[in-house]
């Protein structure tokens, strides 16, 4: 039955398949707001039923959909680095350029610590490390509704993703490049001069070229939309030129033009096309990777890797807003909001993470295998879960009153 019910399915026409496609696109975001569960995580698992280990109805070769999903990866990472707000990141910038160190060195090494326990080389242990690094802010529209989003604490901890993202990127970068072209100080050297020098001309070079053509064709909606793409696609190659992810040119490119198009009414389209058509397909077929038996197995399996993944997340961002809050003089409770904050481990660590599943070596060998690519989905899931319920509960325990930032 089953195996007819494949087979069907799979014969389908493609008009079909892409009716299923964007009927999974508008009710799986609603159940997972119904269930309560993100709708990322809904979207993995609505991949994992329709891909080639469950009803396999769009197959193992997808050229369309694997192409679709690329895009909607680097644009996941591009308004990454757009949506930061860099206003909040100057209110509190030596405090959140504090914090974004503190919370990405922390689980940096403890990441790293635990890869090697666990027999995995240095550089892949250190991605793993770096992995842990970044973080996602799905708890930042639950301060917003309680109307916290003006503590300093909060602020601080927004602005930290600009240095969090953006050193784990760099650290991953790096990684990437010595896996696939080898290790040597002199090729190192080399490495990391071209990276600041490629950071350099992004930010700055990048960014003011953006910022005068797009105000040249600020009334001309079209040509604007297309001008953000190509600025995403240029930093992307140069990205490529270096041996860097295409991802973090994407979200550098995002960071380049921040100022200047984050709000342009070209910039809110691409951002509605985006989230709702090409970052979700992403998700999708992320989803189609997963082979759940062998992902619940490996859960069993390789129970004290997902412990201790888990567990270096939670100890490293806890030591992070800890410390750097105790400095500050932060009550406990905002201590514990910060934690919270900085948990969720989604955009970036799932783009970084699929990178590195498909690096090879030169002979042959993943950066990252199936057994940590599982495991860091089980992170995902956790944290982007319990992260927001943190929030939730320790937000609430929250005075507007106490450290709050006047403009």
């Amino acid at each position: 039955m089953i195996s007819f019910l494949r087979d069907y399915l799979f014969t389908m026409p493609v008009l079909a398949k892409f009716a299923v496609g964007m009927v999974m696109l508008v009710v799986i975001p609603r159940l997972s707001r119904r269930v309560h569960i993100p709708a990322t995580v809904g979207l993995l698992l609505g991949g994992v039923i329709v891909g080639p280990y469950v009803l396999d109805i769009f197959g193992k070769v997808r050229p369309i959909a694997d192409f679709l999903a690329e895009l909607g990866k680097l644009l996941l990472m591009f308004f990454a680095g757009l949506e930061i707000n860099l206003a909040l990141f100057q209110r509190a910038r030596d405090r959140s350029i504090a914090l974004g160190i503190a919370t990405t060195v922390f689980p940096l090494l403890l990441g790293t610590i635990v890869g090697l326990s666990f027999g995995y080389g240095v550089v892949p242990a250190i991605v793993i490390g770096s992995l842990l690094a970044s973080h996602t802010l799905l708890g930042l529209t639950i301060v917003s509704r309680l109307g916290l989003g003006n503590l300093e604490s909060v602020t601080v901890a927004v602005g930290a993703t600009v240095m969090s993202d953006t050193l784990s990127l760099v650290v991953f970068a790096i990684c990437v490049s010595i896996y696939t072209t080898g290790f040597s100080p002199v090729g190192l050297a080399i490495l990391i001069a071209e990276i600041v020098g490629y950071i350099l001309l992004v930010l700055f070079g990048l960014s003011r070229l953006g910022a005068y053509v797009l105000k040249r064709v600020e009334n001309e909606e079209d040509a604007y939309f297309i001008l953000m793409l190509s600025i995403m696609a240029i930093a992307g190659v140069l990205a490529d030129a270096i041996q860097l992810p295409g991802i973090v040119g994407a979200f550098l490119a995002g960071l380049a033009i921040n100022a200047s198009a984050q709000k342009a009414p070209a910039s809110l389209k691409l951002e509605f096309l985006s989230k709702s058509f090409f970052i979700p397909i992403f998700f999708v077929v992320t989803g189609f990777l997963i082979d759940p038996i062998k992902f619940v197995l490996g859960i069993f399996d390789d129970f004290f890797l997902v412990a201790s993944i888990v567990g270096a997340l939670l100890v490293g961002k806890w030591i992070a807003a800890w410390a750097v809050g105790h400095v500050f003089g932060y009550s406990q409770n905002e201590r514990l909001n910060v934690w919270s904050l900085t948990l969720p481990q989604v955009a970036a660590t799932l783009a970084a993470t699929l990178v590195a599943h498909d690096t090879l070596n030169s002979g042959g060998q993943r950066l990252l295998d199936d057994r940590m690519f599982n495991v860091v989905l089980v992170l995902v899931f956790v944290t982007s879960v319990l992260g927001p319920l943190l929030t939730e509960r320790f937000a609430s325990r929250l005075t507007a009153d106490k450290h709050v930032l006047t403009d």
